[in-house]
């Protein structure tokens, strides 16, 4: 993500076009995460809406398809264009993948009594 984001700071595009990536790039980390926590909040059994759920998959879907279209229409060099498309890609990995790691370190560490979800008492 961070070299994403270094890569739009040095590069000559425009004021809105770095904008644009920048916002693609925000859009997609919080849709991620939010499929992330609503798939794992489904297999742990916590009560997730089908439209939350749907929303969140469209999320994901629309931002990786506008970064697509953007950098399609860009007049970059093919090669900026595949750094944008892969560090894109890498950060909303990084994103699943940090917040698994943290939600699963949260549940391996001891709780104190009735802050932590419990099943049972719905």
């Amino acid at each position: 993500m961070a070299g994403y984001i270094i890569g739009l700071w040095r590069s000559e595009l425009l004021l809105n076009e770095k904008g644009y990536y920048f916002t693609i790039l925000m859009y997609g980390l919080f849709s991620v995460v939010s499929v992330q926590k609503s798939v794992r909040d489904r297999l742990e059994g916590i009560p997730v809406t089908d439209v939350y759920y749907g929303i969140s998959w469209f999320s994901t879907i629309l931002a990786i398809a506008l970064l697509v279209i953007g950098l399609w229409n860009a007049t970059m060099l093919p090669s900026e264009k595949g750094f944008y498309a892969f560090a894109f890609l890498l950060g909303l990995f990084g994103a699943i993948a940090v917040q698994k790691n943290t939600r699963d370190s949260q549940d391996s560490t001891p709780t104190k009594a009735g802050t932590k979800f419990d099943k049972d008492s719905l």
